[in-house]
């Protein structure tokens, strides 16, 4: 999905707090785009700039339009249509984007939970700037690569990270250092919790889940859940 680096032109400067309104308009390949200067094209405007005094501007953290705990209702009401732990949800937003609905990375992904364009469609997601939209996307996304790997969370916030097909190819997380680094950093913040409501169960209580120490080639060290990401795994 390359041709998505495409949508960040003329889209948010980062050097400076500065807010504008934003467009969403479709390119001449069928390319779903997102911007704040449509350079004439036939779009429609999904946010409309909240513009503050210069003075207010400075008051507000460049990384946050809101505060963090201002999100955290919606992500435990979806975690609780996705049956997902709240805890990883908010571990991954993050990751991603240190809980910055306005985000966009140089890959082009969007919002809070950093959905790419045709992720953000899948989900049917409409406006991934928005906050709730963003986050309903993301969990919703997540439940679906849990449900693909068959419930192994490290698998599937590697495929969260870098795609379901390419850790699919490898069996395996991925040997990426982006890739391995998210997992691992994803997994910590999550304070070591490897196991999290799965849909149906009834279950009143659960064994622990085993916890592996991998060392990877680079060094990083990896504590997972999942014994496919080495061939040595080393129970923990």
């Amino acid at each position: 999905m390359k041709y998505i680096s495409l949508l960040l032109l003329g889209i948010f400067v980062f050097i400076t707090p500065v807010y504008a309104d934003i467009y969403k308009y479709t390119d001449e390949n069928g390319v779903l785009c997102y911007t704040d200067t449509p350079f004439g094209k036939k779009s429609d405007r999904i946010q409309k700039d909240k513009t503050a005094s210069s003075q207010e501007q400075k008051q507000v953290p460049r990384q946050h339009s809101k505060g963090t705990s201002d999100y955290h209702s919606i992500v435990h009401e979806k975690a609780s249509v996705y049956d997902i732990d709240p805890s990883l949800i908010k571990a991954v937003i993050k990751t991603e984007s240190n809980w910055n609905s306005r985000a966009i990375s140089n890959k082009g992904a969007i919002g809070l939970m950093q959905l790419m364009p045709a992720t953000a469609v899948d989900m049917d997601v409409h406006n991934p700037f928005d906050p709730e939209e963003n986050i309903e996307g993301g969990t919703r996304y997540l439940r679906y690569l849990i449900e693909r790997f068959n419930g192994d969370l490290t698998l599937a916030l590697a495929a969260y990270n870098a795609g379901p097909k390419t850790v699919e190819k490898f069996g395996y997380v991925p040997p990426i250092t982006e890739t391995r680094q998210y997992v691992n950093k994803v997994l910590s913040l999550y304070n070591g919790k490897m196991s999290y409501p799965s849909a149906g169960s009834g279950d009143k209580e659960k064994n622990p889940e085993r916890i592996y120490k991998i060392v990877m080639e680079d060094g990083t060290v990896l504590f997972t859940n999942s014994s496919f990401v080495s061939n040595k795994p080393v129970r923990f």
